[in-house]
């Protein structure tokens, strides 16, 4: 327990949020109507934790549970399930605006994407959302998984249809893997990160991710939090929903906090550098947040990061831990949450902030008080229940 949270505040911000637009409200409404179009489509739950938010001494703390996300336990199958179509759409000839499941499902379209291959590298979830698109649409996935990944999420993207196998490499050589495989074998590379000459995708991947926040805005009725949470892997996620709060709420736009685990922490670095050029994190990232273990930021997201995020934090592994146990164990009156470790990191860092006496800085530089209203996002349940129950069960990582 002697790393410590560092953070630093953004100078690099924008007040223009004309660049927003990508991923903004106009945007991620025609996202959200092509998500409705599934069978299995619900909008996920934001639990307002009163009891907790009061114990912490906030003025409301709103976690969107992702969990029951087209039954995938995770967020991922958005990004994968709205790109897939687009692909499917261009290559077919059909309008963004005509996209749907039913469509999807036609003859014409089965004729139209006859042998068609989608392969992506992934640390679980985003593999298990594009190998049940793949599978539910009557395609095929290969999906690679660095060293290290769970037996559970591999036999989790088998279970979706996709073909699997764990790599010997990290996650960005795992990335780099699947992209030789496109080349090679003609397959169609689904990633959610970005690099030059590889935006189209990503960024269909990055709307996807919209939906989920365009729900949790109508959820909140009107209120506009003070202060949102995200936790970052490459970035896409938070550089999707950074800009969509952007478009959204204009000059009220909250406080926007990207936290990471500091063994990965590839955003943080890129931030406190501010020179203009991408910071890498090489090697084996040994965290229990696996799906935030990436060493490379989406060129995309770092970009809608570095315009309209507010702070960026690198944080050691128990403040995650921390969040899964104070989601999974809540106060009398709030309901439970079961958030993964990489669901739990934004929870756990508010947790960690108010409660830790020694972080009386950070909060007052955050303005995070009484009257704050907290959003944060569980990405994902148990999505490895073998180490959930090690984490929150036998305190696998300290308090």
């Amino acid at each position: 327990m002697n790393e410590v949270i560092k953070t630093v505040k953004n100078f690099g911000g924008s007040p223009d949020y004309s660049h927003a637009l990508l991923f903004g409200k106009t945007q991620a409404e025609h996202v959200k109507k092509y998500h409705q179009s599934f069978p299995v489509y619900k909008p996920t739950e934001l639990k307002n934790l009163k009891y907790l938010s009061k114990h912490l001494g906030l003025g409301a703390l709103y976690i969107k549970d992702e969990s029951t996300r087209f039954g995938l336990n995770a967020f991922k199958g958005l990004g994968g399930s709205y790109c897939i179509g687009r692909y499917i759409g261009e290559k077919c000839g059909i309008p963004e605006n005509e996209l749907d499941y039913e469509r999807l499902k036609s003859d014409d379209v089965k004729k139209c994407t006859e042998g068609l291959t989608f392969v992506t590298a992934t640390d679980g979830n985003h593999g298990r959302g594009v190998a049940w698109t793949a599978h539910e649409l009557g395609l095929k996935s290969v999906v690679f998984m660095p060293k290290g990944s769970a037996k559970e999420r591999l036999y989790n993207i088998r279970k979706a249809g996709g073909e699997a196998e764990i790599t010997e490499m990290n996650y960005d050589d795992t990335v780099r893997f699947a992209a030789e495989c496109e080349k090679e074998k003609g397959w169609v590379l689904v990633q959610d990160t970005a690099w030059e000459g590889y935006e189209r995708i990503p960024t269909w991947i990055m709307q996807g991710y919209t939906t989920m926040a365009l729900e949790a805005a109508d959820q909140l009725e009107g209120e506009i939090p003070t202060h949102i949470f995200l936790q970052a892997g490459v970035g896409a996620m938070p550089g999707a929903l950074t800009a969509f709060f952007a478009d959204y709420y204009g000059e009220n736009k909250p406080k926007i906090i990207i936290v990471e685990p500091n063994k990965a922490d590839c955003i943080y670095r890129t931030a406190e550098a501010d020179d203009g050029k991408i910071h890498i994190v090489k090697g084996h990232m040994n965290t229990i947040m696996a799906g935030l273990a990436c060493g490379e930021p989406c060129s995309i997201g770092w970009e809608m990061l570095r315009r309209y995020a507010d702070y960026f934090v690198s944080m050691p592994d128990y403040v995650a831990a921390k969040g899964m146990r104070v989601l999974g164990n809540p106060l009398e009156g709030d309901e439970k949450i079961v958030s993964g470790e990489s669901g739990a990191s934004t929870a756990g860092f508010v947790a960690e902030l108010m409660m830790n006496d020694s972080l009386g800085h950070l909060r007052k530089e955050l303005g995070m008080n009484a009257d704050s209203k907290v959003l944060c996002f569980s990405t994902e349940g148990d999505t490895d229940q073998e180490n959930y129950r090690r984490i929150v069960w036998d305190g696998a990582y300290p308090s």
